[in-house]
């Protein structure tokens, strides 16, 4: 790569893991937190505190990711990191679970996911694409593995206002690394918003794209319901511990994705990984239901999912923007974070609901079916080759 596209990945990367931490942060520990604040035993309003965020993402990702094509992708990024500032440090001074609500739904709509991606499509050549959406998402499963172990030494420290306002300042952050650190970005011509739209929606396999960032996403947010608790009951594991469990389960998961995206990317072998990450996705579920009675059981099947979650955040954005017509990647990728933030909303509130009414089963069970109907697809996806270009 040359050296524009590498700080056009490492910028564009952190810009996405400053975003994502402060998001992920709360997982592990906002199901026990909330006990503390007046409502915030009802699993129903936690499951929506979890969720909110993607609630706006899902109803402004395509707009968002539209105004990039025709506005530009910076100014559509910047205003994105501001509107995600505020909901920060309205959540970190809410005294009740309603006001936390509010401040995630504020924190959604800075919905900049679809414009980051499509600025590093935009900034690379397309035979190095894989590699710089590979970082983007790997940066979002470090940081989500991250997240798992800082977030109990953290609210432990700062408590849970204080994380919130270490997301809103590293979102500012993100701001100045945007404007000073990423490459500036080609023109791109103007397309008819509305042809884009209904191109990248009736196109198959953008389709079978969609309903996978919407199922992992929904199974990512919707485990966090029950899993902090699980971990304490079962394992007699404070809140505050819970690193100690996360921190080899993140070890051992990177130790076993990095060597496999490297080796499926040099045999142009990355739909097989995709799909064996699904697959292994499918059997953690399992897994969850059947057997995840125990510290240890537990344990086992945490760091599968961080293997699997893994493998799967890296791969899919590159997936993505291979597939995406070149002429409409806002678009195309407005749609597939509009998904991906749906996903999101629906796993907390189904992993509130689902919970609360049948039990923990019930919810592994439900997403274990989604994950089903997503290998189906995965197995029939049409992955073009990426064109080799000189540097410019």
């Amino acid at each position: 790569m040359s050296i524009a596209e590498r700080r056009a990945g490492i910028g564009l990367a952190s810009v996405f893991a400053m975003r994502m931490l402060g998001l992920f942060l709360i997982l592990p520990i906002f199901a026990v937190y909330a006990r503390e604040l007046p409502s915030g035993d009802d699993l129903a309003l936690v499951g929506l505190a979890l969720g909110a965020y993607g609630l706006m993402q899902t109803f402004l990702q395509i707009a968002f990711g539209m105004a990039s094509d025709r506005f530009g992708r910076k100014p559509v990024i910047v205003f994105g990191l501001l509107l995600f500032a505020a909901g920060s440090f309205v959540a970190a001074s809410a005294d009740d679970i309603y006001g936390i609500i509010a401040g995630r739904l504020l924190q959604g709509s800075g919905a900049i996911s679809a414009a980051v991606t499509a600025l590093a499509a935009d900034l690379t050549r397309e035979q190095h694409l894989t590699k710089v959406m590979a970082m983007i998402g790997s940066s979002i499963g470090l940081v989500f593995a991250l997240s798992m172990v800082a977030a109990p030494l953290l609210y432990a420290g700062v408590g849970m206002s204080g994380i919130f306002v270490l997301t809103g300042g590293l979102s500012l952050l993100a701001i100045f690394i945007v404007l000073r650190v990423v490459p500036r970005a080609p023109a791109i011509p103007c397309q008819p918003g509305w042809a884009s739209f209904v191109e990248v929606l009736r196109d198959r396999n953008l389709q079978r794209m969609n309903f996978g960032v919407f199922t992992l996403h929904l199974v990512q947010t919707a485990m966090w319901v029950i899993l902090p608790s699980s971990l304490v009951n079962a394992g007699a594991l404070p809140l505050g511990e819970h690193w100690k469990l996360y921190l080899p389960a993140v070890v051992l998961s990177f130790a076993v994705m990095v060597p496999a995206i490297v080796l499926a990317e040099r045999r142009d072998q990355t739909k097989l990984l995709f799909n064996s990450g699904i697959m292994l996705l499918l059997a953690v579920l399992a897994g969850f239901a059947f057997f995840g009675h125990g510290l240890y059981s537990l344990a086992l099947w945490l760091v599968l999912f961080f293997v699997a979650f893994n493998i799967l955040e890296a791969v899919q954005p590159s997936l993505i923007s291979r597939i995406a017509p070149s002429h409409a990647k806002g678009a195309a990728l407005g749609v597939y974070n509009t998904t991906q933030s749906l996903g999101l909303f629906l796993g907390g509130v189904l992993g509130g609901v689902l919970s609360k009414t049948l039990g923990g089963n019930a919810l592994w069970l439900v997403c274990a079916l989604l994950v089903s109907v997503w290998l189906v697809l995965g197995l029939t996806l049409d992955v073009p080759r990426a064109r080799i270009r000189p540097a410019p």
